[in-house]
């Protein structure tokens, strides 16, 4: 072996390693905390109340999830989240792609000012005040559909999925064309199926957002049958701050504090998105790169 061929190896050695260490130190800095988070949801409040890092849990109990989901306000709170977010995604992925099938034509009239005005929005926006003042003149306050249609479109998501469907040869539309085919059935037959890693892809983002959002609910919802999980939560945690669920009888504390069911409330809300995020991870490259094209 020659003597560059020996420093070329020594480099990528090195070069691993490197790449290793760092990996598992991130690693580290990612998984322990969430053990952290879960490990202290099972704990006693006894146990939380003299603090520290907890690795495991020196008393295991379950009393935490037992007080959350004494609460009948949390199955309301799930089901609102589990609804904007099923049909938030769905909304919005369908009403994105009718844009970007749209703006992917060359021929469209005024496609430029279209195209155009859509990249202003992606760098500026009105501000909370003009936005909660058209939500107010839409008559959206206090209602469901303020989580859906103020979020229908994304043109970042409507620009991946017209480069998308630019990819799409035009052999395809233009056979369909012949065969009789109209512009929605080229579009729901060829271009929909053809385009599912992408959509699969901006459905999971927008999903998770819609799932953790809940600045939506402080800013314009006042009805609390209308909050989700992420609400009570952000509830939870405010009040937390500010007083601890205690015995009052003796030094004894009881088995659940604030601090308990807020981790517990934590893990409830995390764990969906856990379950989805692996399921739908298969079409990021696919989804991401291919849209990511540009003629």
């Amino acid at each position: 072996m020659s003597s560059k061929a020996r420093k070329l190896d020594v480099d990528s050695r090195v070069f691993n390693a490197v790449n290793v260490t760092l990996l598992i130190l991130i690693t580290i800095l990612i998984v322990v905390p969430l053990w952290n988070v879960v490990v202290s949801s099972f704990t006693s409040g006894k146990a939380l109340a003299e603090g520290g890092f907890v690795f495991w849990p020196s008393k295991l109990s379950l009393e935490n999830y037992r007080a959350v989901f004494r609460d009948d306000h949390i199955y309301q709170a799930f089901f609102i989240s589990v609804a904007k977010t099923v049909l938030g995604v769905l909304t919005h992925v369908f009403f994105c792609a009718m844009v970007g099938y749209g703006l992917s034509k060359r021929h469209l009239r005024g496609r430029k000012l279209y195209v155009a005005m859509g990249v202003i929005t992606m760098f500026f926006s009105g501000g909370m005040i003009p936005t909660y003042l058209l939500i107010k003149s839409l008559n959206l306050l206090d209602t469901f559909w303020v989580y859906i249609i103020p979020a229908l479109l994304s043109y970042y998501d409507v620009v991946i999925l017209m480069n998308f469907f630019r990819n799409v040869p035009d052999s395809l539309e233009e056979s369909a064309k012949i065969d009789g085919a109209g512009d929605w059935k080229i579009f729901l037959r060829i271009f929909i199926p053809l385009s599912m890693p992408a959509m699969a892809t901006i459905a999971l983002f927008n999903g998770v957002g819609q799932w953790n959002d809940f600045m939506t609910t402080k800013l314009y919802i006042t009805n609390e049958a209308l909050y989700p999980l992420q609400m009570m939560l952000y509830e939870i945690i405010v009040q937390s701050q500010t007083q601890t669920m205690q015995n009052t009888a003796g030094s004894a504390i009881i088995e659940t504090t604030t601090k308990g069911v807020q981790l517990a409330t934590i893990v409830i809300t995390t764990l969906p998105i856990v379950v989805v995020y692996p399921l739908l991870q298969r079409y990021f490259i696919s989804g991401m790169m291919l849209g990511a094209v540009k003629e």
